[in-house]
């Protein structure tokens, strides 16, 4: 049996671990997806609060996995991490059996899993640390008492010091669909061998006062004028995977004009700094203007993508940067730092900066 919870608390320990160090490339995105959460639920007023959440909840999976791995103070740890599963357990449950929500970002955007997927893989982790609760006793800390807490320490302060530089300098590994390399025209296509959703056509009468649906396949027997037709609907039986990477991203001018397909298609290297409401107009902006300057003398146009009305918050602002529209979820995605500046060639993504790195952004257009 001791081996058995060995094996047990090995695994809980290797898949919070993993887990967390996924998550922490990219607290905003599990921000994000709290979000969504909080918005199904009418919760707004938490949205404000979702990043703190985040990074806690991120370094408490971090630092809970090496406990238990390590096998320290267990009869707490072994109590948190039961907490901490069946919150999970009944977010991924909500998210599969309600349909509300596709993905739960149990994994991030580098390993995106369906909400079937992550709440079979829950139940598997609720079941391990059932298994572990009434022998916990049994387990001993494979390391002296000292050096677990000095392994715990570096945990918290690594835990805690890589979310704030990835906050500060994007993720380290970008999983998203607008990382360099990615030609953003292509991205915004339906990938080859993509299959389509499978749907039906209902059509809905009413006789007697009921309603009734049906498909073409199985009308009623008794089909006749007493029932009154009152809507045909595609309902899709199964979901494809006919999805674009980057979805809803559209660039418009400030006079309402689309211009995406016809600036990510044009030859030539653009920069674009994507600006959405909440950003801080701090000492980026004279950074910027020298890297707008230092662009222009090497003919890369400009473009400000933000969602902020145009141009009263930005009359006299960041010029020779041409303004266009977009919703602020597309720049959420698109950029993690508020202002995020992309620099494009052809439509593919050569070089991406954070606000906090606009110095190395200015020494690479300008050599």
């Amino acid at each position: 049996m001791k081996i058995i919870i060995g094996i047990a608390r090995f695994i809980i320990g290797i898949l919070f671990i993993f887990s967390g160090l996924i998550k922490a490339n990219d607290p905003l995105g599990l921000s994000y997806k709290m979000q969504e959460f909080f918005e199904v639920w009418n919760l707004h007023q938490f949205n404000n609060y979702t990043l703190t959440l985040s990074v806690i909840m991120i370094a408490f999976e971090i630092i809970a996995g090496v406990a238990v791995l390590i096998g320290w103070k267990m009869r707490i740890f072994s109590w948190l991490l039961l907490l901490l599963i069946l919150f999970f357990t009944f977010l991924t449950g909500y998210a599969l059996f309600s349909g509300k929500i596709r993905e739960c970002g149990c994994f991030g955007d580098c390993i995106p899993l369906q909400a079937n997927q992550s709440f079979i893989k829950d139940v598997i982790l609720l079941f391990l640390i059932l298994l572990i609760m009434p022998f916990r006793d049994w387990i001993k800390p494979s390391i002296g008492g000292g050096t677990a807490k000095i392994i715990l320490f570096f945990t918290v302060v690594f835990s805690f010091a890589f979310q704030w530089y990835v906050l500060e300098h994007l993720p380290v590994v970008d999983c998203l669909p607008y990382k360099v390399g990615n030609n953003i025209p292509a991205k915004m296509k339906v990938p080859p061998g993509a299959v389509p959703d499978s749907t039906v056509i209902m059509f809905t009468y009413e006789k007697n006062g009921k309603q009734f649906s049906f498909t073409t396949e199985n009308f009623p027997a008794d089909f006749d004028d007493s029932y009154k037709f009152v809507k045909r609907e595609d309902k899709v039986v199964r979901k494809g995977t006919a999805v674009p990477a980057i979805r809803d991203f559209s660039l418009q001018t400030t006079s309402g004009n689309d211009t995406t397909q016809a600036l990510l298609t044009e030859q030539g290297t653009k920069i674009f700094l994507f600006l959405k409401d909440g950003y801080k107009p701090d000492e980026w902006i004279p950074k910027m203007d020298m890297i707008i300057s230092a662009a222009a003398k090497k003919n890369i146009k400009g473009f400000l993508v933000t969602n902020l009305d145009i141009p009263a918050d930005h009359e006299g602002f960041l010029g020779g940067l041409m303004t266009l529209k977009t919703d602020g979820t597309a720049i959420k995605t698109a950029a993690r730092y508020n202002p995020t500046l992309f620099l494009v060639r052809n439509g593919t993504i050569l070089k991406k900066w954070s606000a906090v790195d606009f110095d190395a952004a200015l020494r690479y257009i300008a050599k």
